[in-house]
């Protein structure tokens, strides 16, 4: 039936489930996956820029140069925005751009943050912008990087530089994305930037990215009064195999501590939680917490970013030993539960999603929440037609969106969701490898084309809800 023609029911029966009025949709990326231009206009490097260096560190030897020459090609990129209807855009201002060898103030790289969002204020996307997305400068990390002290206040005059030119524009911060990822995957297991194996480093890492997102807050209450702000963590709903076992039920509570409470708690509550102060105490963390740190921390938030992608099914194992995620626990075994795959071998579980934003509901103060980074990387096939029908995609965003709708059902106050990502793009560790975009990207020619999964979205994003489920 043409659209023109429909009645109202008609429309009510096949949008069966409705999102709140005012409700974000967006997408995201981040500067280092996406930018490409790594020595331009007096960009110095990142930590990631050293760790693809290393033999080994990227599959396939990748660099984050060009990756989608979005430096070069931000314009088409923004007009993609616009015809796919995003209503926002998420994504991260690379700090060797605006402070090279976290040093003196790069004009030309705040040029270039300034372009982009003046032309998604044309196109009435809003932009949400991330201070820190993991490209800590390399001459930062050869003082210690977040090990040191004095790198939560360097990130603190890196914040007032961006705030100082763009302030006035972006409605939206975020400080931090992900800050286990930097402490863990960079400082103890090693697998991401700077490639670290330091358990006390890594320890020394959570506090003082949290000092810094304190530090990062208070300077856009000073220089940005009209902007929200807030911090984006990557939660997992963490779960004994056996509940009835006290060494899985143990497994379970340290993992869900050092992966979701280690940060939770000190930002929503104002203090670490008693039992990793405990658990992390022969790493030294009572140590590094000075006076006046977790008033910082835990100054309050316009909204919470949460990253969900899939969760953790634990038991106790046999100890181990070797670089680990997980400080103080060599004994711990990660389970399948059985649930399909996406093509990084993570499994797709949307009632997790459900999980986390009613524990954040029900378990923590108040607070704002959008889901800023879920996707998967699905293995793309282009047609002879050059369409790329991305169905297990279309699925998993299906599936989520439900979930997502079903927290708000259940109270949580749930105001966006940003899919991950724009763009297929460097996936870190994983180079080109792994395909997340609901746009194609030819790496070799830069030819963008949207997938079926971004039309799609796109309709869900016009209709502001989702179809009734078939049967």
């Amino acid at each position: 039936m043409p659209d023109e023609v429909r009645s109202t029911s008609d429309v009510e029966e096949e949008v069966a489930h409705r999102f709140p009025p005012g409700f974000v949709w967006g997408a995201a990326t981040a500067a280092f996956q996406i930018e490409g231009s790594t020595t331009v206009d007096g960009r110095s490097d990142s930590i990631w820029d050293e760790f693809c260096r290393r033999p080994g560190a990227v599959k396939a030897g990748d660099t984050g140069d060009p990756a989608t020459d979005h430096y070069r090609q931000y314009e088409r990129d923004v007009a993609l925005m616009a015809e796919l209807g995003l209503g926002a855009y998420r994504f991260s201002i690379a700090w060797p751009r605006v402070r090279p060898d976290g040093g003196a103030v790069n004009q030309r790289g705040l040029d270039f943050y300034e372009r982009l969002v003046d032309r998604l204020l044309e196109n009435n996307i809003a932009p949400w912008a991330t201070f820190y997305h993991w490209d800590l400068p390399q001459a930062l990390e050869e003082r210690g990087g977040w090990t040191n002290r004095d790198t939560a206040y360097r990130y603190a005059d890196y914040v007032d530089a961006v705030l100082r030119r763009l302030g006035d524009r972006v409605p939206v911060y975020t400080t931090f994305n992900e800050p286990w990822c930097s402490a863990f995957l960079g400082y103890a297991s090693g697998i991401h930037a700077p490639g670290r194996t330091e358990p006390r480093a890594a320890v020394a890492a959570v506090h003082h990215l949290l000092l810094a997102h304190g530090l990062g807050m208070a300077a856009v209450r000073e220089l940005a009064l009209k902007a929200d702000a807030g911090v984006t963590l990557n939660l997992f709903p963490v779960a004994a195999a056996d509940p009835d076992s006290p060494a899985d039920r143990e497994v379970a509570r340290l993992v869900d501590g050092m992966q979701n409470r280690i940060f939770l708690d000190p930002v929503l509550c104002g203090q670490y939680p008693p039992d990793m102060v405990e658990h992390l105490a022969p790493y030294g963390l009572v140590e590094l917490i000075k006076e006046g740190d977790l008033d910082l921390i835990s100054a309050p938030l316009d909204l919470l970013g949460v990253n969900y992608y899939r969760g953790h099914l634990v038991a106790a194992g046999e100890p181990r030993t070797g670089p680990t995620d997980w400080i103080g626990v060599d004994n711990v075994d990660f389970l399948s539960s059985g649930m399909p795959l996406t093509d990084s071998g993570w499994e797709v579980q949307p009632p997790g999603l459900v999980d986390v934003l009613v524990r954040l509901h029900e378990e923590y103060p108040p607070v704002a929440l959008h889901i800023t980074e879920n996707g998967a990387a699905y293995r793309d096939v282009i047609d002879a037609d050059g369409t790329i029908n991305d169905l297990d995609r279309i699925a998993f965003l299906d599936a989520h969106l439900r979930a997502a709708h079903t927290a708000i059902e259940h109270g949580v106050d749930l105001r966006g969701y940003f899919y991950w990502s724009l763009l297929d793009n460097f996936e870190w560790a994983e180079g080109y490898a792994k395909r997340f975009g609901i746009v194609h990207v030819d790496y070799t020619t830069q030819l963008r084309t949207p997938k079926r999964s971004a039309r799609w979205y796109s309709k869900v994003i016009a209709d502001n809800g989702l179809p009734r489920a078939a049967g």
